[in-house]
């Protein structure tokens, strides 16, 4: 059942669309699929144009996220946690490679104080994420369209990432449909540090 201070919002590619329908019928959300082959970048700026229209929060996913049992209701309960800040609901194993001895050393600290997050000062993945409805029109005027979609996300948005030790969602992990800037093939494994 859909929170009412929830929505969701799915960014597709048109090669994903059945995966994108049914991630979207499973969770109440709206789909926007990018037939024209306009990149992540242009979604996700669609995605937060739509999320900034809405009178509640809004999570973004895209269309290779696999969600949890109860996602919809831990989704809930983070954000009523944080309202004020930006989540992600994936932390993943992999890419970028320059995160990732970062994030190891963040989890083991986290589980030595008995913290159930981490912070980054950085969106690293684009998965599944929401940005606070009061910063959204921040994150527009400072879009940049030559960036990956989450960095685009995450620069624009300026402050520390909160993200769940323990993933919300998992990450599918097929052939990349995305042209990366840096054009570097995606060949790690990219699933989640630790999933609940």
């Amino acid at each position: 059942m859909v929170s009412p201070q929830v929505k969701f919002i799915v960014v597709g590619h048109h090669s994903r669309h059945k995966q994108a329908l049914f991630l979207a019928e499973t969770l109440g959300a709206v789909l926007l699929i990018d037939s024209g082959d306009h990149g992540a970048n242009w979604n996700h700026r669609r995605a937060l144009g739509w999320a900034a229209c809405q009178s509640s929060r809004v999570v973004v996913l895209e269309d290779d996220a696999q969600p949890v049992s109860g996602f919809v209701e831990l989704v809930a309960d983070w954000l009523a946690r944080f309202p004020d800040d930006m989540l992600s609901f994936y932390l993943g194993t992999g890419r970028p490679p320059q995160y990732q001895m970062q994030i190891a050393e963040q989890l083991i600290k986290a589980d030595r104080i008995r913290c159930d997050y981490i912070t980054l000062p950085r969106l690293i993945h684009g998965v599944c994420y929401s940005v606070p409805p009061q910063h959204i029109g921040r994150v527009f005027a400072r879009w940049d369209s030559n960036k990956s979609a989450d960095f685009a996300v995450g620069d624009a948005y300026g402050g520390s990432i909160i993200y769940p030790c323990w993933s919300l969602v998992d990450h599918a992990d097929g052939e990349p449909v995305e042209h990366h800037p840096d054009a570097a093939p995606r060949t790690e494994r990219r699933r989640a540090w630790r999933l609940l």
